[in-house]
């Protein structure tokens, strides 16, 4: 039992829809140097800490620009922008828009229409990045899991935003914060150093915040949210009946913010807190009541125990 999209971004047929440009090469060969160059510094990093290059100032920025960027993604651009899982005030809007951003996983309107794409199409023909797109056999799921993960994001057609996310495309705010995306991206990217830098008061304070404030940082985060797209859709507990094969993961719900109790939010998208079982730890849940008790937020869609037992297993009642 799937809960259909909500009214703010229904979706048309994709042939009624003006196509968005084409990903050019040099976007692809940029997009490449993003995620190789983090992913080589995650490969490093544990003989980097073991060499003596990290330091509690940078053990503190790691967890800063971590935490804000992590939960930019989760609570921001998954599950406010793209399921309006609650209502924050103006000023959250804006804040979590460019927290999320600050991800370098893309614009928020960008982000926000391909997550919606995957929703309509989970784990069936049209879905960007499945992992059962090849096939079920060994070979197949193991080139569908790569593809998932991270290839899926050079393929050259782009999700029409106009059709899977009007809304944001609406919304002037959004609108300034994704055209600012380039500035973000400088700011995650060089941020650290600079405060690594003025903090130590050091050219060697501002390499190694570089190192692992941004590099190891945004690798981290990259590996852990593409994690939620391949991994979650191929392996993990099933309690929950959707028309999909998105599971629950535990061992990645803390570095992912709750985002891997994956199957209870295909089986209801726009519930606030994906994590609803006993031991479900759910941090970005729990960062959405703070904002609520702050007045930040509202009408948030907390899980409503007759909706959660309706979407339960019947194997896993009792």
């Amino acid at each position: 039992m799937t809960q259909a999209p909500p009214a703010p971004y229904d979706v048309a047929a994709d042939s009624q829809v003006v196509p968005e440009k084409r990903l050019t090469l040099a976007a692809q060969i940029a997009l490449g140097a993003f995620i190789v160059v983090p992913f080589l510094a995650l490969l490093v990093a544990v003989p980097m800490a073991w060499g003596g290059w990290l330091g509690w100032k940078d053990v503190v920025l790691f967890l800063a620009f971590y935490m804000t960027s992590g939960m930019g993604i989760t609570v921001g651009f998954h599950r406010y922008f793209t399921h309006k899982s609650f209502k924050p005030n103006r000023g959250l809007k804006i804040a979590l828009a460019i927290a999320g951003s600050l991800a370098i996983q893309g614009p928020v309107i960008r982000w926000v229409a391909d997550h919606r794409k995957h929703h309509k199409f989970s784990d069936r023909d049209g879905d960007p990045h499945s992992p059962w797109r090849y096939g079920t056999s060994v070979g197949a799921l193991t080139r569908g899991l790569v593809y998932a993960h991270m290839l899926w994001m050079f393929n050259p057609e782009q999700t029409p935003r106009r059709q899977y996310a009007p809304d944001l495309m609406k919304d002037p705010d959004l609108v300034k914060v994704d055209k600012a995306f380039p500035a973000i991206l400088a700011f995650s990217l060089l941020g650290p150093a600079l405060i690594g830098g003025l903090w130590s008061m050091s050219w060697t304070g501002a390499a190694t915040a570089f190192f692992w404030a941004s590099l190891v940082r945004i690798g981290l985060l990259h590996h852990v949210t593409w994690s939620i797209n391949s991994i979650c859709h191929a392996v993990g507990q099933r309690p929950f009946k959707s028309r999909d094969k998105s599971g629950n993961v535990w061992w990645l719900a803390l570095l992912s913010h709750g985002e891997s109790w994956h199957n209870l939010h295909h089986a209801d998208p726009t519930c606030a807190r994906h994590g609803v079982l006993p031991g479900q730890i759910d941090t970005s849940a729990r960062v959405i009541w703070f904002f609520e008790k702050f007045g930040w937020a509202r009408e948030v869609r907390w899980p409503v125990a007759e909706r959660v037992e309706a979407r339960r297993v019947a194997d896993t009642l009792g």
